[in-house]
């Protein structure tokens, strides 16, 4: 019967007083080459202990923590997410309610969009827009002003300091509307342009 050294491919040589690999071998398998112990041969040669419920309860404890570490970091980040949301929809009942009231300030003229308007007050608290500046009016401006909004295709109205921000915007939009080219179909996550 061969020893369990020759059966795994290893020849012991009594000249040599040591495990001799045997031709084709790859690793020797002493425990200790040139008499030196590497390493423990029970930590690695086992496969694990199941009788140490210590270092389980430790290990299930640890995949707790981190599991809930997780859900904590995903949670923060769709919290963050509401919190824009809620930003968001806030803005779009202020200007809905800002659009609607504008709208229903005293105009003696049919308002066309891509006009912008002038508001001003009376001394009795009306409100009405026209379409001469403060500039046109000069030092003669008979009612204080309020300030000047564009009327947007939308009907909607956007505060004069905010015009060429919005255009830029719409331009943008415009440009992606006309092309012809439909989105691509990519069903892999695409960073590009996070990344400049």
């Amino acid at each position: 019967m061969a020893s369990p050294s020759t059966a795994a491919g290893i020849e012991e040589t009594p000249g040599n007083q040591g495990i001799q690999p045997a031709p084709g071998a790859l690793v020797e398998l002493t425990p200790t080459p040139g008499g030196l112990a590497l390493v423990s041969p029970y930590h690695t040669h086992r496969a694990g202990d199941p009788l140490d419920l210590v270092a389980l309860a430790q290990q299930v404890q640890k995949a707790d923590e981190f599991v809930r570490a997780n859900a904590t970091n995903k949670l923060t980040v769709i919290a963050e997410q509401i919190q824009h949301l809620q930003e968001q929809a806030r803005k779009v009942l202020e200007d809905a309610q800002r659009d609607a009231d504008l709208h229903h300030v005293a105009c003696n003229i049919v308002k066309k969009p891509g006009n912008i308007y002038y508001l001003y007050k009376r001394e009795s608290g009306q409100r009405y827009f026209s379409i001469i500046s403060p500039r046109e009016w000069g030092t003669s401006c008979p009612h204080d002003f309020v300030g000047a909004y564009k009327l947007q295709h939308d009907l909607s109205w956007t505060p004069y300091e905010d015009i060429e921000k919005q255009d830029a915007t719409l331009s943008i939009m415009d440009k992606l509307l006309s092309r012809p080219v439909a989105l691509p179909s990519c069903t892999e996550p695409n960073f590009q342009g996070l990344t400049h």
